[in-house]
């Protein structure tokens, strides 16, 4: 059997108050993140950067610290059995759109719910609910922060 290594990253966006999660459609269909193989010397993360910049054609994003999760499989390639793992970081892009790449048959932003159900193997779907679950702790308490900054913090005085 022969051993692979990928890396890539869960790219979200924020627009309009709405976290959105960009999904690539892989030539077998599979709807996935962006991710590919390690070259040469590269650290996981440079390949995760490597590889959202090649896929996504994005440029100005930002790994998000403290988050790395691995899923692996098995398939069948030119008469040979591969195990892939896979490792997935975050990361935030700071641009509204992204490009399709030669290796995709179509890309999506999508918010978490929509996500989910598109994306078609258990073990990137695992990875998002952690994810999203990391990103809600993590970026929350820094909403949280801004609406009490801004006076919204509290209950409304309505009645």
């Amino acid at each position: 059997m022969i051993e692979a290594t990928s890396a890539g990253a869960i790219l979200f966006r924020d627009t309009r108050g709405c976290r959105e999660y960009l999904l690539l459609k892989s030539r077998p269909g599979d709807w996935e993140f962006p991710k590919g193989g390690v070259e040469g010397e590269e650290e996981l993360q440079q390949t995760a950067i490597r590889e959202v910049q090649e896929e996504a054609g994005i440029e100005d994003f930002r790994l998000i610290d403290g988050f790395r999760k691995d899923y692996d499989y098995v398939f069948e390639a030119n008469g040979n059995t591969i195990h892939k793992t896979v490792h997935l970081f975050i990361a935030k892009s700071f641009e509204a759109s992204a490009e399709l790449s030669k290796e995709h048959r179509d890309l999506q932003w999508r918010d978490y719910e929509q996500a989910i159900n598109t994306i078609t193997q258990e073990g990137p779907r695992d990875i998002l609910r952690d994810a999203h679950a990391h990103l809600d702790e993590v970026l929350g308490a820094d909403a949280e922060e801004v609406a009490e900054a801004e006076g919204e913090g509290g209950e409304s005085e309505a009645t």
